[in-house]
């Protein structure tokens, strides 16, 4: 009995083996996926399964820019207790995972895990799964990003609990300028340090206002020291906040951590204009391991 393309695929979700050991497993099966599963097993490969039901909440976030190309990618990848994230089997799954990023543009996490691995004739999942067997834990590459454009800087703080991947749009011949990576890394940092929910004040929706100003007004009308003011009063005190809640939130207006008499925007503007030259903050990406994931207590 033979099999298709569809029997891989079905017995690779069953038990989280790689595409080839699933292909040699179906063939010794003569194409029976049960079969198929008995002899992963016996051949210790299907054992990562078992570990891929643990919650992995721990890992490392690690942001990498190519010295060559000058792209930049950021991932995060878990796994279920900070021992192992600090193993360097891990910690080279990562680093080589976030390269592969970069240098294959996948389009999602199915496309990255078929990528091949560096240095290997395997594909990245079936590296992680390697991983998951000689390390003894569930591991899995949860997220990803990459910026091709532009200058790109990363940050990595405490050894991969929180990364950051900044891109700047800079003048011709400012690219790899030691003033704009130092800002570059600058703005790094403050991201990591202060996660602002948007790059700048333009990109706050008006549902997000309004919706924080219903909140805020009626917090404000249950507060008792507002009893005896009227409305307008109260409504005004309340967009006086929210002018305020945009330097808590918006990167840009936030003020600059090196210096808070400035804001990030205008520390940014001063640098170029030193430099004699032009700088946007395109855009960043910050990711925090675990953020999300229901910790087992």
């Amino acid at each position: 009995m033979g099999f298709t393309a569809a029997d891989v695929k079905n017995l690779r979700e069953m038990t989280g083996v790689g595409m080839m050991d699933c292909k040699k497993a179906l063939t010794e099966a003569d194409g029976n996926i049960e079969k198929a599963v008995e002899w992963l097993r016996e051949k210790g490969l299907a054992a990562a399964q078992k570990k891929a039901g643990r919650i992995a909440a721990e890992g490392m976030a690690y942001a990498w820019v190519c010295p060559e190309c000058g792209v930049g990618s950021i991932v995060e990848v878990n796994a279920e207790s900070d021992f192992v994230a600090k193993n360097d089997l891990f910690v080279e799954y990562v680093h080589n995972v976030a390269k592969v990023v970069a240098k294959d543009d996948p389009a999602d996490l199915d496309a990255l895990f078929a990528c091949k691995y560096p240095n290997s004739d395997k594909t990245v999942l079936e590296e992680q799964n390697d991983k998951v067997l000689v390390i003894g834990e569930n591991i899995k590459v949860r997220r990803f990003a990459r910026y091709s454009e532009g200058t790109n800087v990363a940050y990595v703080h405490m050894g991969g609990r929180i990364a950051v991947l900044m891109n700047l749009e800079v003048g011709e011949g400012f690219e790899n300028n030691d003033a704009v990576v130092e800002l570059g890394k600058d703005l790094a940092m403050q991201v990591a340090a202060l996660n602002p929910q948007f790059l700048d004040k333009s990109e706050v929706s008006e549902e997000f206002i309004e919706n924080e100003k219903r909140v805020r007004l009626a917090q404000a009308k249950e507060d008792p020291k507002n009893a005896s003011k009227p409305d307008a009063i109260i409504e005004k005190i309340v967009m006086g906040g929210l002018a305020k809640y945009y330097k808590e939130i918006c990167l840009l207006q936030q003020p600059f951590v090196k210096d808070d008499k400035v804001s990030v925007e205008d520390h940014v503007a001063a640098v170029a204009k030193q430099l004699g030259t032009t700088i946007k903050v395109n855009c960043y990406t910050r990711f925090e391991k675990g953020e999300g994931i229901e910790k087992r207590q």
